[in-house]
């Protein structure tokens, strides 16, 4: 018989809320229990029989996925996979502009991603240098090995709002991107100068009057991000923007473009604390 939360609690732990499990509650150690597969073991206060015989029921109802809280990120990796594995690579490569490979040979994309390569196979992605990805950040790769169009940047740049359906991601780009990147760089511009340099950047102030920065990022072949950077001067606050190509939305949706968004904001403040 499976173990809820309210049977782990009501029948197998003490109910006195000691937090010697480390939890403030009984309640609340059911609950990690029961969907994140806490050690029971950890309760202190269980007969040793009555912990053996539930250890055995929380086993069973663990491998068969009963209440275990979802990795979202994991489930979506595997859906984004599964529809990019329905391509064969080398038109994947064509479309997006990567370059076909056979290596060691199993055929293989070679992808410019910021400021280094990837290897893609039939079998995951690898960062060249051995870097470690994250799911999220797989996830957003295989998207775009599956939406992502042929058609080439024009060159031509726009701010998020000036995309349709943004209006409910402006005020997460505000938030999660453009306030902590004034917050890390504000009065610091040689600082932010760097870390763009070191993401890959490349300067185009020239291109643009009125920001103390410029930089362009290739996050893939076909998808240019332009970071602007204004400091902080007489009285005006620092600001920043970023720009992208008017064909992004053939490339990648609007959860993705804010995925990118997010990821090049961390990468520079990562860059800016390592110096």
């Amino acid at each position: 018989m499976a173990l809820s939360v309210v049977d782990l609690y009501s029948k197998i732990l003490p109910k006195t809320n000691c937090k010697d499990c480390g939890f403030s509650t009984c309640i609340a150690f059911a609950g990690m229990v029961v969907s994140e597969k806490y050690p029971l073991k950890n309760c202190p206060y269980i007969a040793p029989e009555i912990l053996k015989d539930a250890e055995k029921q929380l086993e069973d109802q663990y491998r068969k996925g009963k209440w275990l809280k979802k990795d979202m990120a994991e489930e979506a990796l595997v859906l984004a996979k599964k529809k990019a594995s329905s391509m064969k690579l080398k038109d994947i490569a064509a479309r997006i502009g990567g370059e076909f490979k056979v290596i060691n040979g199993k055929s293989a994309i070679t992808l410019p991603y910021f400021n280094t390569d990837l290897i893609i196979t039939d079998n995951g992605i690898k960062e060249k240098f051995g870097k470690q990805l994250t799911k999220n950040e797989k996830t957003f790769i295989y998207i775009h090995m599956a939406n992502g169009g042929s058609v080439n940047p024009y060159g031509k740049m726009k701010s998020l709002k000036e995309f349709p359906n943004t209006v409910s991601k402006i005020v997460s780009m505000r938030n999660h991107v453009e306030i902590p990147l004034i917050n890390k760089f504000s009065s610091n511009t040689e600082s932010l100068e760097s870390a763009c340099k070191q993401s890959g950047g490349k300067n185009v102030k020239s291109l643009y009057d009125s920001p103390d920065l410029a930089f362009e990022f290739s996050v893939f072949p076909k998808i240019p991000v332009v970071l602007l950077f204004w400091d902080e001067d007489d009285g005006f606050e620092a600001d920043v923007k970023l720009l992208f190509d008017e064909t992004i939305i053939q490339h990648l949706d609007i959860e993705s473009i804010m995925f990118l968004s997010e990821h090049l904001c961390n990468m520079l403040i990562r860059a800016g604390e390592q110096g």
